[in-house]
Protein backbone atom coordinates (compact mmCIF):
# COMPACT_ATOMS: atom_id res chain seq x y z
CA UNK A 1 0.00 0.00 0.00
CA UNK A 2 1.92 3.46 -1.17
CA UNK A 3 -0.98 5.72 0.99
CA UNK A 4 -2.76 6.27 4.36
CA UNK A 5 -5.39 4.78 5.51
CA UNK A 6 -8.86 6.94 7.16
CA UNK A 7 -10.76 4.82 9.18
CA UNK A 8 -14.45 5.84 9.63
CA UNK A 9 -14.23 7.23 13.04
CA UNK A 10 -11.23 9.31 12.05
CA UNK A 11 -13.17 10.83 8.60
CA UNK A 12 -16.29 11.19 11.26
CA UNK A 13 -14.53 13.29 13.26
CA UNK A 14 -12.77 15.18 11.09
CA UNK A 15 -16.15 16.19 9.98
CA UNK A 16 -17.24 17.38 13.28
CA UNK A 17 -14.16 19.38 13.38
CA UNK A 18 -14.68 21.01 10.32
CA UNK A 19 -18.55 21.67 11.54
CA UNK A 20 -17.45 23.21 14.69
CA UNK A 21 -15.79 26.16 13.59
CA UNK A 22 -16.73 27.86 10.16
CA UNK A 23 -12.64 28.72 9.77
CA UNK A 24 -11.96 25.17 9.80
CA UNK A 25 -14.63 24.09 7.14
CA UNK A 26 -11.83 23.76 4.31
CA UNK A 27 -9.19 22.42 6.57
CA UNK A 28 -7.52 18.96 6.24
CA UNK A 29 -6.04 17.08 8.78
CA UNK A 30 -2.58 16.81 8.57
CA UNK A 31 -0.35 14.00 9.85
CA UNK A 32 3.58 14.73 10.51
CA UNK A 33 6.10 12.48 11.57
CA UNK A 34 9.11 14.35 13.78
CA UNK A 35 11.90 13.17 15.44
CA UNK A 36 11.32 13.61 19.37
CA UNK A 37 8.71 11.15 21.79
CA UNK A 38 9.92 9.05 23.97
CA UNK A 39 10.72 6.23 21.23
CA UNK A 40 12.91 8.15 18.85
CA UNK A 41 9.87 9.66 16.56
CA UNK A 42 6.42 10.71 17.14
CA UNK A 43 3.43 11.72 15.36
CA UNK A 44 1.63 14.54 15.15
CA UNK A 45 -2.05 15.67 14.01
CA UNK A 46 -3.31 19.36 13.63
CA UNK A 47 -5.97 20.97 10.77
CA UNK A 48 -4.43 22.76 7.90
CA UNK A 49 -5.60 24.74 5.32
CA UNK A 50 -2.52 25.62 3.88
CA UNK A 51 -1.34 22.76 0.92
CA UNK A 52 2.68 22.79 0.17
CA UNK A 53 3.89 21.34 -2.82
CA UNK A 54 5.91 18.24 -1.46
CA UNK A 55 2.38 17.48 0.37
CA UNK A 56 0.03 14.35 -0.60
CA UNK A 57 -3.65 14.29 0.02
CA UNK A 58 -5.18 11.18 0.90
CA UNK A 59 -9.37 11.34 1.04
CA UNK A 60 -12.32 9.45 2.21
CA UNK A 61 -15.57 10.53 1.52
CA UNK A 62 -15.61 14.58 1.59
CA UNK A 63 -12.85 14.73 4.25
CA UNK A 64 -8.92 14.59 3.63
CA UNK A 65 -5.62 13.94 5.26
CA UNK A 66 -2.71 15.23 4.24
CA UNK A 67 0.83 14.07 4.36
CA UNK A 68 4.26 16.07 3.72
CA UNK A 69 7.05 13.87 1.50
CA UNK A 70 9.23 13.29 4.58
CA UNK A 71 6.38 12.01 6.53
CA UNK A 72 5.29 9.93 4.27
CA UNK A 73 8.80 8.26 4.32
CA UNK A 74 7.59 6.77 8.14
CA UNK A 75 3.68 6.48 7.24
CA UNK A 76 3.95 4.55 4.18
CA UNK A 77 0.67 1.57 4.29
CA UNK A 78 -0.10 3.32 7.94
CA UNK A 79 -4.14 3.57 9.14
CA UNK A 80 -5.22 7.03 10.98
CA UNK A 81 -7.77 6.74 13.13
CA UNK A 82 -9.92 8.40 16.12
CA UNK A 83 -10.41 6.52 19.28
CA UNK A 84 -12.18 7.56 22.38
CA UNK A 85 -11.36 6.34 25.59
CA UNK A 86 -12.41 7.16 29.12
CA UNK A 87 -9.08 8.89 29.80
CA UNK A 88 -8.56 10.77 26.55
CA UNK A 89 -9.83 10.64 22.85
CA UNK A 90 -7.49 11.32 20.07
CA UNK A 91 -6.20 10.48 16.50
CA UNK A 92 -3.57 8.08 16.43
CA UNK A 93 -2.04 6.10 13.47
CA UNK A 94 -2.91 2.22 14.54
CA UNK A 95 -1.63 0.31 12.21
CA UNK A 96 2.40 1.17 10.56
CA UNK A 97 3.97 -1.21 8.98
CA UNK A 98 7.13 1.20 9.02
CA UNK A 99 6.97 1.19 12.81
CA UNK A 100 9.15 -1.52 14.93
CA UNK A 101 7.45 -0.34 18.03
CA UNK A 102 5.73 2.12 19.85
CA UNK A 103 5.84 3.57 23.70
CA UNK A 104 2.76 3.11 25.55
CA UNK A 105 0.63 6.22 24.56
CA UNK A 106 1.20 5.22 21.19
CA UNK A 107 2.14 8.86 20.13
CA UNK A 108 5.65 7.77 19.21
CA UNK A 109 7.61 4.75 17.68
CA UNK A 110 10.61 3.03 16.67
CA UNK A 111 11.38 2.86 13.04
CA UNK A 112 12.10 -0.55 11.30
Amino acid sequence: VDGVSITNACAERIRELKTQNPDDANKMLRVRVDSGGCSGFQYSFSLDGDMQEEDRVFTKGDVSLVVDDVSLQFLRGATVDFTEELIKSSFEVTSNPNAESSCGCGNSFVVK
